[in-house]
Order: structure tokens, then C-alpha cells, then sequence
């Protein structure tokens, strides 16, 4: 029996109603009543870990943008605390409105394997199943409660599936024999998250992440195993992590440390997300504030202008370093136009 079996096996710390005011609403339905009837497992650092009953595992992907079609999300929040992060507003299905509280509520989803053989019968021929699209997989609870691990254990029994994984953490090298058993009866690749390689800029981007050159060194040895890895680069942080300069040396260590592709997109600011990013940015980049009020006040893209020559800068570097040419797995599908080289570094 795995370790998480254990915890859900033994009396709870606390229940979630008793942090809260006053009992379970009965109004709360769907995915905000599981919630509220979960049962703290730990505290600790902050963060406090609760059950979450769940009664699928897979999810369907509807943005044409991305080629997946299925999703898993192993946990509900994430305790890396970035703070650009757009799956903030996942909490918000669960009536949880405070968007620290994504960071420092973590759910952890009962029964995870159990849920996959169930649910892998809707997947057909051809269908990419993604690992960590909302939050990360291998954050720190999984650790002690091993949902990613029990799921990838259950992917060794099936074959022929195309499964992606994408994190931010080394603990990925953990479950290394796992990966590889899995490779051999389907498809199975990693893409690991480096914004920068600035071990300072990276602790206050993203503060409870492993450091970026644990990153890269993960992707060496995971395609020195045989798998597949990549780097995503993402998000790219208007006039904070897009200089030329530091966008280069990311590509080129990442091609050193054996990387099979990387890609790039800019920053998506979602309200939840501003609501932390915007105070964020006002306290270490507040001469950035006004022009990022500006470029994100009635959207949250960036003007199409700009995610062009992100994606020209990144073509470029990828053909200098020696990357292939073909489309990244994970990247946007929007077109690139062609732009002067002086036009690269700007957002203004």
C-alpha cells in the first residue's frame, strides 16, 4: 500500500469546515462541496494539505491552441507559489476566492490510479494525454503522497499511449526506471519549466521551485536515459526575463544539457493571476508597473505584435544553437510574421 494510502487511512489533523467560518455551506456544490469536505492530512511551511474526493482523473482539453486532448492534475493548487501562474483561478471552483490560497491549500486527489484505468477507455488512437498542465506534478507533496507516481505506475501496465509530462522539478529523476518502463509499450516525453537561468530572479519569481540548474541538470540525465525532454520556457516576463542576451543563454544551456526542443510564450495574465503578479511587480519591478497595466488593462495577452518577436527571437536562437525546426509540442499554434532585429528586445 503506497504511502498517500496510509495517510487516508489514518484520523485527520484537522477538518477543512474547522478552519473556516462556520460549517460546510449547504449551497456548495459539484467540485466546491468535495473541497470543503476534505480533511487536512499536514500542516506545515504554510501549506496545508487536504484530501480531495475526485470522480474522474482525465480531462478533457477544448483549446485548439494546445495539441493534447486529455489532462491530468494530480494535485489542485501548487506550493511553488509562482507568481505569474494562470491556474490560479482553479481554486475559484471551489469557492475558494483568496488567490493566495493556491499556493498554500493544496488537494490531493484520492484514488488517482484507480480513476485512470477506469477513465483511459475514452482515450482513442492518436490522443496525447498531458501530465501538469495546471499545477505541478512534482511539487512538494509529492513526496510524501506519490498521486504522480501512482499514476505512472498504472500507465506501465497499458501500451500505446502518447503521454507528455511537464514540471518544474528535478524530483521527476525519482521515478526515472518508471519513465523508462513506460517508453517502451507507449510514447512518453518530458518538457521541464526554466523562465530564467538567474537563480536570484528565479527565487522571487517562482519561490518554492528548485533552482534552475537542478532543472537542467534533470534534462540531461532524463535524455541521457532515453527520455525525451525538452525545455519550456514559459512564461516569457515582458521586460524582465526577454532580453536577447538572457534568452540566449537559456537556449544554449539547454541545448548542452542535451534538451531535444524548447519553446517560448509570453506571459498570460488572467485577473486571478494579476491580482498577485500586479503587487508582485510593483514591490521588485515597480518601473515595469505602468507599462504592464497598460499592455495587459483589457486583455490577457500581450499584443499579438510582441508575441511575434518573441517567437521570431526564438527561432532565431533555436537555429544558432542547433535545435530542430519543427513546431514544439506544448507551444501556441499562432502565426509568426517577420520582424526588424531591432524591434526584438522591445515592449513599449
Amino acid at each position: 500500500m503506497s504511502a498517500l494510502a496510509h495517510k487516508f487511512d489514518a484520523p485527520p489533523l484537522l477538518s477543512y469546515e474547522r478552519n473556516n467560518a462556520g460549517p460546510i455551506s449547504p449551497t456548495l456544490v459539484g467540485i466546491a462541496r468535495l473541497a470543503a469536505e476534505g480533511e487536512s492530512i499536514r500542516l506545515g511551511h504554510e501549506v496545508e494539505y487536504l484530501t480531495l474526493p475526485a470522480r474522474s482523473l482525465l480531462n478533457k482539453c477544448n483549446t485548439p491552441r494546445m495539441p493534447f486532448t486529455w489532462t491530468i492534475n494530480p494535485y489542485r493548487g501548487c506550493e511553488f507559489a509562482c507568481k505569474y501562474c494562470y491556474a490560479r483561478y482553479t481554486h475559484e471552483f471551489m469557492e475558494l476566492r483568496d488567490n493566495t490560497e493556491f499556493e498554500r491549500k493544496i488537494f490531493v486527489k484520492r484514488q488517482a490510479s484507480n480513476l485512470l484505468r477506469h477513465d483511459l477507455r475514452k482515450v482513442k488512437t492518436g490522443e496525447e494525454i498531458a501530465i501538469g498542465t495546471a499545477t505541478d506534478p512534482y511539487q512538494p507533496a509529492e513526496r510524501r503522497y506519490e498521486v504522480t507516481r501512482g499514476i505512472l505506475e498504472e500507465f506501465a501496465l497499458h501500451r500505446g499511449f502518447a503521454i507528455g509530462i511537464i514540471t518544474k522539478s528535478q524530483l521527476i529523476l525519482r521515478d526515472l526506471e518508471l519513465l523508462r518502463r513506460i517508453g517502451e509499450n507507449n510514447q512518453i516525453s518530458v518538457n521541464i519549466t526554466i523562465t530564467t537561468l538567474d537563480a536570484n530572479l528565479a527565487r522571487i519569481l517562482e519561490p518554492r521551485a528548485p533552482r534552475p540548474d537542478l532543472r537542467l541538470n534533470a534534462i540531461k540525465i532524463l535524455n541521457d536515459a532515453g527520455i525525451p525532454c525538452g525545455v519550456s520556457c514559459a512564461p516569457v516576463l515582458p521586460g524582465i526575463t526577454d532580453r536577447p542576451r538572457d534568452l540566449d543563454a537559456l537556449v544554449a544551456a539547454a541545448r548542452a544539457h542535451g534538451a531535444r526542443s524548447i519553446f517560448a510564450n509570453p506571459l498570460f495574465l488572467k485577473p486571478c493571476s494579476a491580482s498577485v503578479f500586479m503587487p508582485f511587480l510593483e514591490k521588485e519591478f515597480p518601473h515595469m508597473a505602468e507599462n504592464y497595466r497598460k499592455r495587459y488593462g483589457k486583455s490577457a495577452f500581450v499584443p499579438d505584435a510582441y508575441r511575434q518577436r518573441v517567437q521570431q527571437l526564438m527561432s532565431s536562437l533555436k537555429r544558432k544553437h542547433g535545435f530542430p525546426a519543427h513546431r514544439q509540442r506544448y507551444e501556441e499554434r499562432r502565426p509568426v510574421v517577420s520582424v526588424k532585429p531591432d524591434q526584438l528586445a522591445l515592449f513599449a
